[in-house]
């Protein structure tokens, strides 16, 4: 079988949204509605908006969880959420956690104007280093990035300028059709 590429799966920026670091809210979840209309119907549908600088270059990304968590301002006062979940608490915890700090209390009565004054540079997410791949790196090296380092998705770069982006999604869908040609032997 033919060694896969990150290139091979990698969704071109220019097939993903994309938003400038001023935009609000609103903007990027517009933009995110308008690419995904765009999108190939028969792949999974985008989870992320990429964030660009005044120069066009890709400096970060909005998930899913970013937005939800911009939309409450109250997370900030507890850190690191993704450090606290691996930590194992207790849903009594997490629930008196939630009760005591009113997280969610009532975030949902202003959703119109937070959406319209949240800029996407306070809550974006910046990429570590782990998260960048070269779009002729081996599928296999992708995937131990993904692995180690618990990504959804990893920027693909050419000559360290972002091209792309590689989705988990995509990449599992992948070892999925691999795994469906294999001839099993069943007993």
């Amino acid at each position: 079988m033919k060694t896969k590429l990150v290139k091979d799966l990698m969704v071109l920026i220019s097939g993903y949204a994309t938003v400038s670091q001023e935009a609000t809210l609103y903007e990027a979840i517009t933009a995110l509605e308008e690419a995904q209309k765009k999108f190939d119907p028969s792949r999974y549908r985008h989870r992320a908006i990429l964030i660009y600088d005044e120069d066009h270059k890709i400096i970060g990304k909005v998930s899913h969880l970013d937005i939800l968590r911009a939309l409450e301002p109250k997370y900030k006062k507890i850190g690191d959420t993704v450090s606290l979940s691996r930590f194992g608490f207790s849903p009594h915890f997490l629930k008196t956690m939630q009760d005591q700090l009113r997280l969610w209390d009532k975030p949902m009565n202003d959703i119109c104007k937070k959406a319209s004054r949240l800029k996407v540079k306070t809550f974006m997410y910046t990429p570590s280093e782990g998260e960048f791949v070269d779009e002729n790196a081996s599928l296999d090296e992708a995937i131990n990035q993904f692995i180690m380092g618990h990504h959804q998705s990893l920027l693909v770069t050419r000559n360290k300028a972002i091209i792309g982006i590689l989705r988990l999604t995509d990449v599992f869908n992948e070892v999925c059709q691999a795994i469906k040609t294999c001839e099993i032997q069943t007993e």
